[in-house]
């Protein structure tokens, strides 16, 4: 299953996240993950929300420089060494993580990581062979993480 990131280049200045937020919030679309990286000048912020269509539109009519990726989110568990089983499944096959992010859905027992390939189709056939589940839009649209914490 394959997923949708929206990712937006951006000057490195105040202001530039909440004019992306301020878009988002007036369309109604909710952010079901972000990651924010920049260099001197410029910067990256990758999301991945809940009508990632919409999103694309409504960022691309606002004159921001946005682009919509395919990307692969990866069902797996939370614990110890969780993540490193993952990697390894993909770069023993010669599978070349770009960027990646990663939340947790509930404490120790299950976590989303997002990753962007360069062979979706390859990662796919990599991950069913490990055993790995994936999550398409729709379902990281929907997740509802499992709260357990004393506030």
């Amino acid at each position: 299953m394959i997923a949708h990131q929206i990712s937006i280049f951006a000057e490195n200045k105040p202001g530039r996240l909440a004019k992306v937020t301020s878009v988002l919030a007036s369309k109604k679309i909710n952010i079901r993950a972000i990651t924010i990286s920049s260099s001197d000048e410029f910067g990256v912020i990758n999301m991945i929300v809940d009508d990632p269509d919409k999103a694309y539109r409504a960022l691309s009519e606002a004159g921001l420089t946005v682009s919509l990726k395919p990307v692969v989110a990866v069902l797996m568990p939370d614990r110890p060494g969780g993540l490193d089983k993952l990697v390894h499944a993909l770069s023993d096959r010669g599978i070349n993580i770009e960027n990646a992010y990663g939340f947790v859905l509930e404490s120790w027992e299950k976590a989303v990581f997002i990753l962007e390939v360069e062979e979706v189709e390859k990662t796919l056939e990599a991950l069913e062979e490990s055993n790995y589940k994936t999550l398409d839009a729709e379902a990281l649209a929907s997740i509802e993480p499992f709260h357990y914490m004393k506030y």
